[in-house]
């Protein structure tokens, strides 16, 4: 039962995501980017595999967002074919955006929940705490 709760919480989240992404003018998958190098510079296989996608789909997304001026690709020195990807000045303000949204939209769920923010924490420990053990071989 837990583990259908969770998928279609993961649905509905995701649906959320695309309507405050495309109130803000961007994608879920540009957040999701965007967010990702918001802890600094990534190479595009490093930021695939930290969403867990393939290298080819978040270059295509890398690529919109270099059109559009929200990260820049910069010189990596450990592989001249392989640039590092970081956010630009619009890059972090369009996050920010995106994370204010979001965190109205969360408070807004919380209170229609009568769930705390602390609750909703300690949920997420417990989840990260099944996903490691489900993630180490018995």
């Amino acid at each position: 039962m837990l583990i259908a709760d969770v998928y279609e919480l993961a649905g509905i989240s995701r649906r959320t995501s695309e309507d405050i992404a495309r109130e803000a003018g961007q994608t879920a998958a540009r957040w999701h980017v965007l967010s990702v190098l918001s802890d600094g510079p990534r190479t595009v296989p490093n930021a695939a595999r930290r969403l867990g996608l393939t290298p080819q789909s978040v270059q295509r997304v890398v690529s919109d967002l270099l059109a559009t001026d929200l990260v820049e690709a910069r010189p990596n020195p450990d592989h001249a074919r392989s640039p590092l990807i970081t956010l630009t000045d619009d890059g972090r303000a369009t996050l920010e955006r995106l994370f204010e949204r979001s965190d109205a939209s969360r408070a807004r769920l919380l209170a229609r929940a009568g769930t705390s923010a602390e609750e909703l924490r300690t949920a997420g420990e417990t989840l990260r705490r099944l996903l490691d053990a489900l993630r180490t071989p018995a």
